[in-house]
């Protein structure tokens, strides 16, 4: 039988950090190829939950992430395409485009949040 080292770590995080980490699991194991800037475009995403575009795309610029609005909606674009995140428009008065991470993702961004991810690779006996 083999034998399985098991490793337990238990780390406090910042919100931020603990959306990012979501983040970067998803895309390693979809296999997304994204930058630190996405990342942390994604993660700042995450931090606003649903929020209008425009006014998502300064606050990107002024977090010194990208460096104009327009490089956020290009890279948003791009997320739309990939299902990261959820462009629409609300009913009502307002007709602004919102934003969001994809909901069907499940990623944990509100209140106290619990990682339990358990990840093994069992070797064949000789």
């Amino acid at each position: 039988m083999s034998k399985i080292k098991l490793i337990k770590r238990q780390l406090q995080m910042t919100h931020r950090d603990i959306i990012k980490y979501q983040l970067m699991n998803h895309c390693f194991f979809s296999d997304l190829q994204l930058s630190n800037n996405e990342l942390d475009c994604l993660t700042l995403l995450g931090v606003f939950d649903d929020i209008e575009l425009s006014e998502f795309c300064i606050n990107v610029v002024d977090e010194n992430i990208f460096k104009n609005p327009q490089t956020v909606r290009n890279f948003l674009s791009k997320a739309a395409q990939i299902k990261l995140i959820h462009k629409y428009t609300p009913d009502g008065a307002s007709q602004k485009k919102r934003i969001h991470l994809n909901k069907d993702l499940n990623f944990q961004t509100n209140g106290s949040v619990l990682l339990d991810y358990k990840f093994y690779y069992v070797t064949k006996e000789q």
